[in-house]
């Protein structure tokens, strides 16, 4: 079923990524990880949906996402988007769920469905368990550091592929990475972000012990 919304209002979050901050359809309904096709509103771009997941809670009025600027067409039109033009969202779907505590890998926007899962663990107080590994290119492009730093504390890892910077890792997230950090590989591993890096981890979870049952990714 489509929906009809409002965008309501519009944050810079990076340099190249805003939150859209939308209206919420009467009896929506969503699980935290999860996500929907999105569209404009407009005759000749309805019908190019991309897919963005929520950042927002279930309980919260109004629906939340955060997207990346591509070079792509649609994104670059979503964000010369202001409040008052009008989006369509389907009802929301993906594999990404929370199954219990564990570590969540992530690289660039793939940050975005863990948002609204550690977001509603934390506001459960269940965030204790959980940690973070997230890969950027620079500092410049890293999403709510500040929110994340806030939420996970020590088990929050940020690491830079492009830049050296104090206080940040430099290089790929690989197996010495994780093995310097996590010793239990028996725990749910989340893996979210562009579909090359998704197959890394996944092969060096495996590589690492990690049963394929335990590993949550779209693919």
């Amino acid at each position: 079923m489509e929906h009809k919304i409002r965008i309501l209002k519009v944050d810079l979050v990076t340099h190249d990524t805003s939150s859209f901050i939308v209206d919420k359809p009467e009896n929506y309904k969503f699980e935290p990880g999860q996500a929907t096709s999105v569209s404009i509103n407009k005759s000749n771009l309805e019908k190019q949906k991309r897919p963005f997941t929520f950042a927002s809670l279930n309980k919260d009025l109004v629906l939340e996402f955060i997207i990346k600027k591509y070079q792509d067409g649609i994104t670059e039109k979503i964000h010369e988007l202001k409040p008052g033009y009008e989006l369509i969202i389907g009802d929301a779907g993906g594999n990404i769920e929370y199954k219990g505590a564990g570590v969540f890998i992530a690289a660039g926007t793939g940050i975005t469905p863990f948002l609204a899962i550690l977001r509603q663990l934390k506001e459960d107080k269940k965030l204790n368990g959980n940690a973070l590994f997230f890969s950027n290119k620079t500092s410049k492009d890293l999403i709510l550091e500040n929110e994340l730093k806030d939420m996970l504390k020590d088990k929050l890892f940020l690491t830079l592929t492009r830049e050296k910077k104090e206080g940040y890792s430099h290089g790929r997230i690989n197996a010495e990475f994780i093995k310097r950090r996590i010793n239990d590989f028996k725990q749910e591993f989340y893996v979210c972000g562009p579909k090359e890096f998704v197959s890394d981890i996944k092969e060096v979870l495996k590589r690492l012990g990690v049963k394929e049952k335990l590993i949550i990714s779209e693919i």
